[in-house]
């Protein structure tokens, strides 16, 4: 479980995540807008691209695909910009070196040996996502875990590149835990998009940008 929290293995692994564009921008700037910021982040895309991932993970690593575990996890970056691409191999390593002794189920062993061997990249989604299955978390408490995950090292980074205040961002943290209460896990569609309009607009109109890693 402990891998799922934010201050895991030493420090936080504090992603920026497009979000000090929006920043510079003063796309956000209040509470209100981290908030629209976040649902937004949430609603259209993670819900199209992560959760969809998260899904079809567990679909093959359950029957055992496991050239199928490969292709999901070779692909993921074709579906994201460049900088982003490369933050989630390299926070996916980041994890991968703490965890690639923990598995017991054999798929989830075979799949870290590919990835230790070169043969996948090892994205932070697809890696979490094994461990989670290994540990017979179910798939809807790992989109959850992995979520507030996110959500809570983002809000870190708003506190480093904004003047909104810890009590605010803490409130509207637990708001935006009715979200994930009311979303429809069943449902998830199994379709990957990677459309997020307010998200590309901001990201496309930074040519050099590059995501921020910072460590607490």
């Amino acid at each position: 479980m402990q891998i799922l929290d934010g201050s895991f293995p030493s420090g936080v692994f504090v992603h920026s995540f497009g979000l000090e564009p929006h920043v510079l921008k003063e796309k956000v700037k209040d509470i209100n807008s981290l908030k629209i910021y976040l649902e937004n982040l949430i609603l259209d895309q993670y819900s199209k691209i992560e959760f969809v991932y998260v899904k079809k993970v567990y679909e093959v690593l359950e029957k055992e695909k496991l050239n199928l575990v490969k292709k999901l996890d070779n692909s993921l970056g074709t579906y994201l910009t460049f900088e982003f691409a490369k933050a989630s191999r390299d926070i996916g390593q980041n994890y991968f070196v703490q965890i690639k002794n923990l598995a017991t189920k054999d798929i989830v062993k075979e799949y870290f040996s590919l990835i230790e061997n070169k043969s996948c990249v090892g994205n932070e989604i697809i890696v979490l996502s094994a461990i989670a299955f290994d540990m017979d978390i179910c798939l809807e408490d790992f989109i959850v875990m992995w979520t507030k995950k996110n959500l809570i090292n983002i809000a870190v980074t708003t506190l480093k590149i904004s003047r909104i205040k810890p009590s605010e961002i803490q409130k509207m943290l637990f708001e935006i835990d009715e979200i994930l209460e009311k979303f429809d896990y069943k449902n998830i569609e199994n379709k990957i998009t990677n459309f997020n309009p307010l998200f590309e607009e901001i990201i496309f109109s930074h040519k050099n940008l590059e995501p921020k890693m910072f460590t607490t």
